[in-house]
């Protein structure tokens, strides 16, 4: 799971979220629920207290922008998702396990859809979108080499099951580590590049846990 810093950027995004109502609802003449600009509270540092908002301050606040940090993370996320996608194609031919089949089908349907995410992320503010999935770099945090895709190609039976739940462990893993690097270098303030993060953070947190389980009951 993420650190304190992680609770603090969320925070921050709910306190823009509630400054974008505020300004909405003043706009739209709705005296009868306009909130109080007293009741709206910037989340302060590590170890410090927030403070009130006046009604001038929220008047000049915008929601946080992209930064370099968010546009890495997802164009490095894309070619790691995209291997991924690469080893649950290998299940259906070389494993009968139905739990590994369904585990492998829901990776694929959402790592494919979060793949669909990540390029429109990255058209709609003009950054570069990786073309496919290729370009896999060795480098990511969790990515198998040359040599472990072979390895898990030439499986089957339940060596492929045992191979394929610990190389996706590892790949998940590395999933996390990234999201985390995100954080640390100053990305995920943006609410839209924070929603994902902790979206994928989750995702695989619990996949993570699925798999362990799977893991353990094949000896």
């Amino acid at each position: 799971m993420l650190s304190s810093r992680r609770v603090i950027v969320s925070a921050a995004v709910l306190a823009v979220l509630g400054l974008a109502l505020f300004l909405f609802l003043r706009r739209s003449g709705d005296d009868a629920t306009e909130p109080s600009p007293g009741n709206v509270v910037q989340p302060g540092a590590p170890g410090q207290s927030g403070r009130s908002l006046s009604a001038e301050d929220l008047r000049t606040i915008s929601p946080p922008a992209h930064t370099p940090a968010d546009a890495r993370f997802m164009q490095r996320m894309i070619p790691h998702h995209g291997q991924a996608l690469e080893m649950t194609a290998l299940v259906k031919d070389r494993s009968t396990n139905v739990d590994l089949n369904l585990l492998a089908q829901r990776i694929e349907v959402s790592q494919q859809d979060e793949i669909g995410q990540m390029q429109r992320w990255l058209k709609d503010r003009g950054q570069e979108v990786p073309q496919g999935h290729s370009g896999h770099d060795p480098s990511m945090p969790g990515m198998l080499t040359g040599e472990q895709m072979v390895q898990l190609t030439s499986a089957r039976g339940v060596e492929f099951d045992r191979l394929f739940l610990e190389f996706m462990i590892r790949h998940h893993e590395g999933a996390l580590a990234m999201v985390r690097e995100l954080y640390a270098s100053g990305g995920g303030l943006e609410p839209a590049s924070d929603r994902f993060a902790r979206e994928v953070d989750a995702d695989q947190t619990i996949e993570i846990s699925r798999m362990r389980e799977m893991l353990a009951k094949l000896g």
